[in-house]
């Protein structure tokens, strides 16, 4: 028995943030949503919103690194956070020394290896919905990475002059978003949306202010598996090239000329994650249903249940 009356104090690790808990974050794989979303809709293009966290003694200004492009950040972990996995230290001091590798001009080695761990870490999580919003973004980063790499995450059709319309994924929402110029309708951005899109929900984005942008949103059915998300990052896909070779055809026969030759990125397609034990399949258009299995007899009126004699 300890008779001391005397109560530890609060670790430091968290002491700048009071009511939250104690776990210091170091060696912690989080989830993020970095400030400079808000700016850049989807994010940058290098990112993947998963990060190692580095030196988390105080959740208020933890050191992490982006397992997709490799950039040290200062976050705000003291939000509600999501921790997907722990490092061994080991890791931490090996992304150190890549680090410090990467300030003198080397960075191959450091992004090589963060977006290894990265999917070794996923695979080791499995689809579920805590990793489902990171495959999404790595799924959709390749696919703007085919049809319009730029520094954001998103797609730009021209659709004419002055008309030009963003598409990007809402990762927590499973929701393509276009985003256009004004808050107006628009009856052949409609038009075309649902049509490249058929099994998509279509909504027109009505911001509460007549002068901001507005928009549409395609929402899609929540993906329960990796083979559904990448059902849907085909169809999506589809669906912006599609737009493409409406609007843009000179462009689209060029993103056709590359793809030929180089191929589509296809990261979500390598990741070899635990699969489902139960096979979703579905209910097809006049499918004779089953037979229902014969009741069972039941006894008679005349006959007591348990009559019969038991020698």
């Amino acid at each position: 028995m300890n008779p001391t009356v005397h109560i530890d104090p609060r670790p430091e690790a968290m002491s700048d943030v009071p009511g939250v808990c104690e776990l210091p974050l170091t060696r912690a794989v989080v989830q993020y949503r970095d400030v400079h979303e808000i700016d850049l809709a989807g994010g940058r293009i290098q990112d993947i919103g998963l990060a190692l966290v580095l030196e988390g003694r105080y959740a208020s200004s933890a050191e992490a690194i982006d397992l997709g492009s490799a950039d040290v950040k200062l976050l705000d972990l003291s939000s509600e956070l999501v921790v997907l996995d722990w490092a061994y230290e080991p890791t931490i001091d090996h992304v150190a020394a890549l680090v410090r590798e990467a300030a003198s001009g080397e960075r191959k080695g450091l992004e090589r290896f963060c977006f290894r761990l990265a999917l070794r870490i996923l695979e080791r999580s499995g689809y579920g919905p805590l990793t489902r919003p990171t495959l999404l973004r790595i799924g959709f980063r390749d696919v703007c990475r085919d049809l319009d790499l730029h520094e954001g995450t998103s797609v730009r059709i021209v659709m004419g002059t002055g008309r030009i319309v963003r598409a990007h994924l809402d990762y927590d929402g499973n929701a393509l978003v276009f985003r256009t110029v004004t808050a107006d309708r628009d009856p052949v951005l409609e038009g075309v949306l649902e049509g490249a899109f058929s099994t998509g929900d279509l909504r027109r984005l009505v911001p509460a202010s007549p002068s901001a942008s507005g928009g549409y949103q395609v929402r899609f059915p929540l993906p329960l598996s990796l083979e559904e998300a990448l059902e849907e990052m085909a169809e999506i896909r589809e669906g912006l090239a599609g737009l493409l070779a409406r609007f843009e055809p000179e462009r689209h026969r060029t993103v056709e000329r590359i793809t030929r030759t180089f191929g589509r990125r296809e990261t979500l397609a390598h990741l070899h994650v635990r699969p489902s034990s139960t096979r979703f399949l579905p209910v097809e258009e006049g499918e004779p249903p089953r037979p229902a299995s014969p009741p069972r007899p039941q006894p008679s009126a005349q006959e007591p249940f348990g009559s019969g004699a038991v020698h």
